[in-house]
Order: structure tokens, then C-alpha cells, then sequence
């Protein structure tokens, strides 16, 4: 579905994102394009990624922060910024302001990665640990600019973020001419609305289509009201894209430029992830993915050459462990079985080497034998094997039930 209006003049224009892309040079990396051969398959069509996960700080975010804090007065620049941010938009102020001389106070909450911690305080900014969630840290950070005159860096609602970001956009037009379709990740809704705004200046005829997590989808019911509207409890693990209301400054251009906005599910963006890393040789952050989650829900349904925009590559080593489990899950790669054997010597070696035959990895495996529902010659074995996915799992059940088992669950 598209949600397109003419009902008010964008808030940023295309000479503004040209402006920005001077002032970004030499600060910012014109990150690189690399195709994907497994997507292009899948697609039917020449997929590239679009690497902003390699630009400086992990994320596209310095672009937006940089061009916003080089463009305060200077008594503004004397009084120090300070942003609130779980991770990629306190890395991108922190060095943003470390380049431009700036003291930055970045307020993060409690629970926040200590990679991402660490990385913010090593570019340059005090952090300071407020709130368990990230209304609470924004709260913070809003009352430190009010008592002390400190500028607040909005993550996404600011002319000049949008025009940042959307230098994305100009890149992607020079490395990637014939593009017809355009996947970007939407939180707040800064960097769609920059890319677009760039996009369709210079190429209306490219489709721009904007990707949410399904449980923090603020964007559909906004669009649909015409205007911004709030969503209760947004819970998603991309977190980058985890915005519970869009901007006021970027709505209006998503509104007006980008062509559609589409959901993906949990499971979409934990095996893009995982074929992020697999099949590109990428570490995305699951926000970062979501292009590639839309384009393995729903291969068919854009136009290429696609372009899939990675924006970040900042995920918690903890977190990249339970997403990538969940990913191998998600897509075959794990199965639990549920057996009954003799209870006698060499029952349990013979069902494992008959798995080993099968090219199984056994993970965990449990016995049960006080169950009354078994026999007294009977024990019952839980397996959870690692498979090459589900057709290996397919194979797998019939080995085992030719070799005489029968398979309970």
C-alpha cells in the first residue's frame, strides 16, 4: 500500500542534503555497495547491500549528528550538546562532537551494552547512566538541557539529521544507477525521509520502500491517520528501529516521498541476520537487517536492481549469541526429538551413531525413566540435534524411523 500526499512543502530539500554532504567530507566514509549473489537468486533480480555498517561509529548515524552539531552558533557550540541514546546515536554525537571540538554529554540507560557503553566514552563523551528503559534516559537528558543550556541532539526530528542522512541517498544513486528499488529501515523515520527526499529529486521513478519490525510499527497507523500517532509498548530485538512514535520532521517527508512502508516479524530479522553473516561475511545489527528480513519474506514482491540499505552493525556480543540461535531455529536448523528405547546397554550408542550416519550434530540430550506412562524395559530420550535445515530435518525423522524408532514428537 502506498501512502503518498502533496499536503505540505517538505521540511528538507535536496540542496540541503548536497549542503551536508560537503560539510560531511572527509568526516564521513562513502561506505561500500557489494551484491549479493544469494539474494539476487532469491529475488530474481541484482540485489546490492549498501554497507553503512562500516562507516565510521558502526551506523549511518554520525552523518545526521555531525551535520547537526557543526551547524550550531557558537555560543551554542560553548554550552556542550547532549543526546540520550541505547547505543548507535550516542557513538555518532560522541565522535561528531570530539571532531568538531564540542563537549558532549550522552546519557544512556542502565542496562545499556558495555561494548556500546565503552564506545561512546572512547569517542570523546561523558556518559551518564539514567533509567532503565529509554523514555526515562530521554527525560534525563531533556532536564540536563534545561539546567544547563547544553543543546539536545534529537536521534531523527531535526532538519538538519534528515539532511544528513539522506547523503545516504546520493551514494547509493552514484554507485548503484540503475536501481529501481530502494529498502531502508524505519525507526523515528530520519534516515527514510532523508534518503527519499535525495532519491526522488533526482530519481522519481525509484521506489523507496521503508521496513519496521512488526512489533514496534508506529509508521502504518500514522500514515493512515495522517499524522504522527503513538504506539503502546513497542518490543522488538532490533532495537535500533525500536521508536514508539515517528517525528514530527520526518513523517511529514515519509509521508510525502517514500512509497510504502512494509512490517517483518522476530523471525525474519533473526535469519537475516544469520544470512547476514553466513552467506555476506556482515555483522549487522538486527535494525540493520531488516532490509534483508523484508527481502526473505516477501522475495518476489519489489522490482530490482534492489539496493538493501544495512545501517548499522552494532549488536551486542550477548545479544548477537541469542539472536543467531534463534536465526538457526528460524530457518530449520535445529530439532528436537522425542524417542523411547530398551532400556539396555548400547541402546543409546546405537541411536547415536545411527544420527551420526545422518550427519546430525547432537546438542543435548536427556533421559526419562520414571515417566508411568513407560514400560518397565523403557527409557525415553529428548535429543536436540543441529541440522543443515529442513529438509535435513526431513531426512533425518525418516533414517530414524527406518532404522526401526519411533519418533514421539
Amino acid at each position: 500500500m502506498s501512502y503518498r500526499t502533496t499536503r505540505s512543502l517538505p521540511a528538507v530539500t535536496l540542496d540541503d542534503v548536497r549542503g551536508a554532504r560537503k560539510m560531511l567530507g572527509g568526516v564521513a566514509r562513502v561506505t561500500p555497495m557489494e551484491n549479493s549473489r544469494y539474494l539476487s537468486g532469491l529475488v530474481g533480480a541484482p540485489v546490492h547491500l549498501k554497507c553503512e555498517n562500516l562507516q565510521r561509529t558502526g551506523s549511518f548515524k554520525l552523518r545526521g549528528a555531525y551535520v547537526r552539531i557543526a551547524g550550531l552558533l557558537p555560543e551554542e557550540r560553548a554550552a556542550g550538546v547532549v543526546a540520550a541514546s541505547a547505543g548507535n546515536h550516542a557513538q555518532g554525537v560522541a565522535l561528531a562532537s570530539s571532531l568538531l571540538g564540542v563537549r558532549s554529554t550522552v546519557f544512556m540507560p542502565a542496562g545499556a551494552p558495555l561494548p556500546k557503553v565503552a564506545a561512546t566514552r572512547d569517542y570523546g563523551a561523558e556518559v551518564r547512566l539514567e533509567g532503565q528503559v529509554v523514555d526515562e534516559t530521554l527525560a534525563a537528558a531533556q532536564e540536563y538541557a534545561r539546567t544547563t543550556g547544553a543543546v539536545f541532539i534529537h536521534p531523527f526530528d531535526h532538519p538538519d539529521v534528515v539532511a544528513g542522512q539522506g547523503t545516504v541517498g546520493l551514494e547509493v544513486l552514484e554507485q548503484r544507477p540503475e536501481l529501481r528499488t530502494l529498502l531502508v529501515g524505519v525507526g523515528g523515520g530520519g534516515l527514510a525521509a532523508g534518503i527519499a527526499v535525495a532519491v526522488k529529486a533526482l530519481r522519481p521513478d525509484v521506489r523507496v520502500v521503508g521496513v519496521q519490525a512488526a512489533g514496534a510499527a508506529a509508521y502504518p497507523p500514522s500514515l493512515a491517520a495522517g499524522r504522527p500517532v503513538s504506539i503502546e509498548n513497542p518490543v522488538t530485538m532490533a532495537d535500533g528501529i525500536k521508536v514508539g512514535r515517528p517525528g514530527e520532521v520526518p513523517f511529514r517527508l515519509v509521508e510525502e516521498f517514500v512509497d510504502d512502508v512494509v512490517t517483518v516479524s522476530e523471525d525474519a530479522l533473526s535469519r537475516a541476520l544469520l544470512l547476514c553473516l553466513e552467506r555476506a561475511k556482515m555483522v549487522v545489527e538486527p535494525a540493520g537487517a531488516s532490509t534483508v528480513a523484508a527481502l526473505l519474506s516477501e522475495p518476489r514482491a519489489v522490482a530490482g536492481p534492489v539496493v538493501a540499505l544495512l545501517s548499522g552493525g552494532n549488536v551486542d556480543p550477548l545479544l548477537m549469541q541469542r539472536i543467531l540461535r534463534h536465526g538457526m531455529a528460524a530457518a530449520g536448523r535445529y530439532l528436537s526429538l522425542r524417542l523411547r528405547l530398551p532400556d539396555r546397554p548400547g541402546a543409546l550408542a546405537s541411536l547415536l551413531g545411527a544420527l551420526s550416519v545422518a550427519d546430525a550434530n547432537v546438542l543435548d540430550v536427556s533421559h526419562v525413566r520414571t515417566d508411568p506412562r513407560l514400560g518397565l524395559t523403557e527409557v525415553e530420550v529428548e535429543l536436540r540435534l543441529e541440522t543443515k535445515g529442513p529438509e535435513h530435518c526431513a531426512e533425518l525423522g525418516a533414517a530414524l524411523r527406518e532404522a526401526g524408532y519411533t519418533i514421539l514428537d
